[in-house]
């Protein structure tokens, strides 16, 4: 999976988004934004909780948001972060290059509003030295992603 499904994933929606692959590791936030050049918080990150009804999911946010968990319960319910192991086995990526594109299953997807402060941002895209350049807009169009506020911070206006 990982690489491959997310170039499958964009080719099936006969979508051209370019997948950028780096020399460098983008595992993290932090590594990622310095390899693209980018503000970390245009690093789209993608996590992977257990709901209370153990539905697992996943949540994209701006790479420098923080989960309040207040919020988080209010929108979502009891949740809690998936292990590593248990992260790749349900998405088909490796922590590092979790992303919401080409899934080993369908799992729901929720886009943190933290992310409408810009217009681009860049998720990982199945690898941990990948990602593409995305609109948030389409984000939200190819994820069919559902927005929650459940970051730190006041929630942007509409």
């Amino acid at each position: 999976m990982s690489l491959s499904s997310v170039k499958t994933f964009f080719q099936a929606l006969q979508l051209d988004v370019p997948i950028l692959e780096t020399e460098a590791n983008t595992a993290t936030v932090a590594l990622a934004a310095q390899a693209h050049g980018v503000e970390p918080g245009r690093i789209a990150k993608t996590l992977a909780f257990k709901l209370g009804d153990g539905r697992a999911v996943l949540l994209v946010a701006r790479g420098d948001a923080r989960i309040d968990n207040g919020k988080f319960k209010t929108a979502l319910g009891k949740g809690k972060m998936l292990s590593p192991d248990v992260v790749a086995d349900i998405t088909g990526h490796p922590v590092g290059g979790v992303c919401p594109f080409g899934l080993a299953q369908p799992l729901p997807i929720y886009l943190d509003v933290s992310l409408k402060a810009f217009d681009e941002v860049l998720p990982a895209a199945g690898s941990v030295n990948s990602a593409v350049r995305i609109s948030v807009a389409l984000l939200e169009q190819v994820t069919q992603g559902v927005w929650v506020d459940v970051c730190q911070g006041e929630a942007l206006p509409e």
